[in-house]
């Protein structure tokens, strides 16, 4: 599980710095005007708010910062990568997660590991429409796997023997 994060994670770095210039912050009409950073932000916000609430076992997704300097500053998405690399293999552990729903506040009982799971699907996700948007912007190379599940990419080699 950690080794996938990690490796997704290094994949989106390799991806984020062979980006055409001014790439990064522009925004796509195909993403509904968002930016590639926009989805970048939303991914790193995300795991920040999990590591950082791992050590008092409580996590809100829905509270998080929202810091503008990362969708649109790539060398400081980039370095925030590197943090969450840095920082995201722990042992696992009860977690609450809070949420909102219609005006409500929720909490569900999780764990840490289970928490790193839905991070790197979510990832996968954005990813998927991170490549929409540089496959709109330019004619990058982009591993085939950027953006697709591990599950998918063993079920498409099974397939493929």
């Amino acid at each position: 599980m950690f080794k996938s994060s990690l490796d997704t994670l290094e994949q989106f770095k390799q991806v984020l710095m062979d980006l055409p210039k001014d790439c990064y912050s522009r925004s796509c009409s195909l993403l509904s005007d968002a930016s590639i950073g926009q989805h970048t932000r939303h991914i790193i916000e995300l795991y920040l708010c999990l590591i950082k609430g791992y050590d008092n076992s409580d996590v809100s997704y829905d509270h998080r910062q929202r810091n503008k300097r990362i969708e649109e500053d790539l060398s400081f998405a980039l370095e925030q990568l590197v943090y969450i690399q840095e920082h995201l293999e722990k042992p696992n552990k009860a977690i609450k997660v809070r949420y909102e729903l219609s005006g409500v506040e929720n909490q569900l009982d999780s764990n840490y590991f289970r928490e790193v799971m839905y991070n790197l699907e979510h990832a996968i996700h954005h990813q998927a429409l991170i490549k929409v948007g540089i496959q709109h912007f330019s004619g990058q190379e982009i591993p085939e796997s950027f953006g697709v599940a591990p599950s998918t990419i063993q079920y498409r080699k099974a397939c493929a023997q």
